[in-house]
């Protein structure tokens, strides 16, 4: 088996994703068009290519985790994008959540070129990518997805195969609706404990294995009971990118999301209190601004 294994998107998920497949003994090669990016795949043991499509010419799996929907359309349909590179039946697979309209384009220009596009969001943060504690939505060509399975056991927990292309987006916008509430309530049960006179610790820790708990709960809780928002793993503004792409879709099924839509408006509050650039959990912090709440007085 080529053991060679391309990663282009080298932020917070493809640098934990390519330090993994490293680790399991893939020759990792990648590009980013941010210098600082390329520093950290070399620091993680990959190696630098001069494009997508010089990645796509040496590795024949390629792992794809994008910010936004017009970095995909170059990376794939670029002047040096992989719908370009030489030779046919390259696998690119796409983890980034991003409208469906831009990875069906993009499925569309690799089709024209002999490649294959797989939709295979992930369900995870940045700091359960370092663990592997990732799980695998995918869709698309079910032979060519079976002919990834070493390198999603490489860098990811769980894979699930969900049907034709698109179906692992629909998937992953369900999850990450859950994901927006799940962070809110967290936050707000914080609260609640602290209006309450309950030291945030001691919230966490009765909390977070008991019935209550959430996934959620148990990853950001911790930051929130230490105020801890500025490493982020994942970044409100990130949050605010996937809630504007759930509303689109909803919109779409004229589905009403009541629940969603009110712990929507607290990612929305973060970013005007200039916390875009913070990890999600500091959702907890525009709540105890909400409520006029000073930890440090708390504890004078």
């Amino acid at each position: 088996m080529d053991k060679s294994v391309g990663i282009i998107g080298i932020g917070i998920m493809g640098t934990a994703m390519a330090r993994n497949l490293c680790q399991a003994g893939f020759n990792v090669v990648g590009y980013d068009p941010v210098p600082a990016a390329c520093a950290r795949l070399e620091d993680s043991g990959g190696r630098v290519l001069a494009s997508p499509r010089a990645v796509a010419e040496v590795a024949p799996i390629i792992i794809m985790s994008l910010p936004k929907a017009e970095a995909l359309s170059n990376a794939i349909g670029g002047a040096e994008g992989i719908a370009q590179a030489a030779g046919t039946g390259q696998i690119v697979v796409e983890c980034s959540t991003l409208p469906m309209d831009i990875k069906q384009a993009a499925f569309d220009e690799m089709e024209r070129h002999g490649k294959i596009l797989l939709d295979c969001p992930i369900s995870g943060t940045g700091a359960q990518a370092v663990n592997k504690d990732l799980v695998i939505l995918g869709s698309g060509d079910k032979d060519a997805f079976e002919r990834c399975a070493a390198v999603f056991t490489g860098m990811s927990r769980v894979q699930h195969y969900l049907g034709p292309f698109g179906r692992g987006s629909v998937m992953k916008y369900i999850a990450n609706h859950l994901v927006t509430i799940h962070n809110v309530a967290a936050a707000e049960a914080m609260v609640l404990g602290i209006k309450a006179g309950i030291d945030p610790a001691l919230v966490y820790d009765t909390l977070a294995d008991s019935a209550g708990t959430s996934r959620m709960f148990q990853m950001r809780g911790p930051l929130m009971r230490d105020e801890n928002y500025d490493a982020p793993t994942a970044t409100i503004r990130m949050q605010l990118k996937d809630i504007a792409i759930i509303d689109a879709f909803a919109d779409s099924l004229d589905c009403a999301l009541p629940v969603y839509a009110a712990a929507s408006k607290i990612y929305q509050a973060g970013a005007a209190l200039g916390r875009r650039e913070q990890d999600t959990a500091a959702v907890c912090a525009v709540l105890e601004t909400m409520h006029g709440i000073d930890r440090k007085k708390l504890t004078s």
